[in-house]
């Protein structure tokens, strides 16, 4: 589950926007913008959830066929 490192880092970030930071920048509140990146990466978080034991099934099959890789020559 590789794809779940992004999100996770961006809601730390968003929570410690949110919690720790107590500013405003031109009007715009520090803590909004953490609010609305912990929520949309933890909705992002979820998709890719979802997404992992959607397809968590199909990784399972195995790789390598019980093929031979060569046929016996027909011998007439």
């Amino acid at each position: 589950m590789a794809d779940a490192g992004p999100p996770v880092a961006l809601m730390a970030f968003g929570l410690v926007l949110w919690l720790a930071v107590n500013a405003t920048l031109a009007g715009i509140s520090i803590q909004t913008v953490g609010v609305i990146l912990f929520l949309a990466r933890a909705v992002w978080l979820a998709v890719e959830l979802v997404q992992f034991r959607a397809f968590a099934g199909r990784r399972r099959a195995p790789a390598v066929r019980d093929e031979p890789v060569v046929r016996e020559r027909d011998v007439y």
